[in-house]
């Protein structure tokens, strides 16, 4: 397996949630990690915490220069791309007889859309470096949760642009994986407006006894899978499921 030490990691969404703890993981095993973000008062402060190992690039990844500047300062930083992390998404929740088509096509362009096309301009770098693309999926693909249809599907894509776009990149020696976490407590929902924290924290001890060893996930252990995809170099193509055995679908019954 590779050694973390000396990568250059870029992690889009690292502001905050299993972004930041990402960068927490990868800088803390000796890696160059740039964080992008749209947050530039948290990207300053998560930044600044990890210290020099860390840089913050301001952005939003759904728009192109933004994506070229992200790219661009990683590879200054780090002096080549061996990783880059995918994480930047929102939560999209909309009853299935309200659907309107801009708030979908708002939720394809987040949450899809954007990682395939910084993925695209990554290609060259990482085909240097025989590197990994990585996305974050959601265990929202094995349970079905009603009202969360456009933000499942946007997952579910993820998942299958995984399977191809490792296909088609192998022979350039680039992997692609994706990770599907449980439910890790973020501020993913807070971000979307959809509940106050205290609503927030509720849904999340709600949940814990849903996954088979009975507690949510933290964004560390997710970030120990995304290390393991990253260093895994026969790997490729999988959709690894991290969830605490919430995929499971446990009943009391």
């Amino acid at each position: 397996m590779r050694e973390v030490r000396g990568m250059s990691v870029l992690i889009t969404g690292g502001g905050s949630g299993i972004g930041e703890g990402t960068a927490r993981h990868f800088a803390a095993r000796g890696a160059k990690v740039t964080i992008s973000g749209r947050r530039r008062e948290k990207l300053a402060e998560v930044a600044q915490s990890i210290g020099p190992a860390c840089r913050a690039v301001v952005g939003d990844v759904t728009v192109h220069a933004d994506r070229e500047a992200m790219l661009a300062a990683a590879v200054e930083h780090g002096g080549k791309l061996d990783v880059l992390v995918n994480s930047a998404g929102n939560m999209y929740r909309q009853a299935i007889a309200d659907y309107t088509e801009a708030f979908l096509k708002d939720a394809f362009n987040t949450n899809v859309i954007s990682g395939m096309m910084l993925s695209s301009l990554a290609v060259p770098h990482l085909e240097k470096t025989q590197g990994a693309i990585l996305f974050l999926g959601s265990i929202h693909n094995r349970r079905a949760y009603p009202g969360a249809s456009p933000y499942a599907t946007t997952k579910a894509a993820v998942e299958g642009l995984t399977r191809v776009m490792a296909a088609e990149l192998g022979r350039r020696q680039i992997r692609v994986a994706c990770v599907l976490p449980g439910a890790v407590p973020t501020e993913i929902n807070l971000r979307a407006g959809l509940f106050t924290a205290e609503q927030s924290a509720a849904r999340y001890a709600a949940i814990a006894n849903d996954h088979a060893l009975g507690r949510t996930g933290t964004d560390t252990e997710i970030a120990e899978a995304i290390e393991y995809l990253a260093r895994a170099e026969w790997v490729t193509g999988v959709a690894l499921e991290v969830d605490g055995g919430l995929g499971l679908g446990v009943s009391s019954f």
